[in-house]
């Protein structure tokens, strides 16, 4: 009887030994997904390793809701940065045209020819075509056509891009037999413009792959597609601002490149995002997150 009470006694001192251990872990979780919260980091995902079944179905709710708050997010951000784009272009546009219009018409003029006034209204000219081609470019993120969505093999499409652009040395880790759900056109306008960034960024070589933990989770039904590049690295100050329109770290950039392709991508249904972390051997690292192609069988 006595051995009896020692076994249950231990037995109940080393399950309150776990209890406060494992009340410590959930506290510390709560705690990390405060701080990402605070910090408007949404793509958290905690570990459900160790956790019982109740604790591990809510952990899986919470990485799954911070996902979605971050697709809102962004989304939000497009949106209200379209609405300003398109104001801005319609008022931009008004006042140029008719600049435009008049300095041509007198470099035209027979009396401006050959007249010391003459560099001054050509520069004017200049200065607003100039701008109007500035502001064309800013229309194309409020006039994107409607994405005509289709089973895409993926790794055609990137060999296609590669052949394209062979300065670059390609590593891919994608079987040829991947498929998504994407407007073809949509989606190798947003790798072409990754592609160029790189170049531009003084890139030698591209890594492309799909994670093995994305591909194969078919919970939400997406795939994670990573694009990394050894060109220079994006300045800690500037990660947050790179998707936002007029932007721009480059002397000579629109800001209009990775604003639009985000814009692509969402009107895909996808999403276009800097990773926190870069894949091995990679300055930059770009996640495209793209809907899995469906399945006949299930349809």
């Amino acid at each position: 009887m006595t051995w009896l009470y020692i076994i249950i006694s231990i037995g109940i001192v080393l399950f309150a030994a776990w209890f406060i251990r494992h009340q410590r872990k959930l506290i510390l979780r709560a705690h990390l997904m405060q701080e990402a919260m605070r910090n408007r980091d949404f793509t958290f995902r905690l570990p459900t390793k160790g956790m019982l079944p109740g604790e591990r179905a809510m952990q899986e709710t919470l990485n799954q809701l911070g996902e979605t708050i971050r697709q809102q997010v962004n989304q939000s951000e497009v949106d209200s940065w379209e609405r300003l784009t398109r104001v801005l272009t319609h008022e931009m546009m008004n006042a140029t045209a008719p600049i435009t219009s008049i300095s041509q018409s007198l470099l035209n003029h027979a009396d401006v020819k050959g007249t010391s006034i003459e560099d001054g209204i050509r520069a004017i000219h200049d200065t607003s075509q100039h701008m109007s081609r500035f502001v064309s470019n800013y229309r194309k993120m409020t006039e994107l056509e409607k994405p005509i969505m289709a089973k895409v093999n993926l790794r055609t499409i990137l060999d296609d891009i590669s052949k394209a652009y062979p300065q670059l040395a390609w590593d891919f880790s994608i079987s040829s037999d991947t498929e998504v759900y994407a407007d073809e056109g949509m989606l190798r306008q947003v790798l072409m413009n990754l592609t160029k960034n790189a170049i531009e960024a003084g890139a030698h070589n591209m890594t492309v792959e799909i994670s093995a933990d994305e591909s194969s989770n078919s919970r939400d039904n997406q795939i994670s597609l990573y694009l990394g590049n050894d060109g220079l690295p994006i300045p800690a100050e500037a990660r947050q601002s790179i998707f936002i329109p007029f932007f721009t770290t480059k002397r000579s950039g629109s800001g209009i490149g990775l604003a639009l392709s985000r814009r692509m991508m969402i009107q895909q249904g996808g999403m276009l995002d800097l990773a926190t972390r870069n894949h091995p051997m990679c300055h930059v690292t770009f996640i495209l997150t793209l809907q899995r192609a469906p399945n006949p069988s299930l349809l």
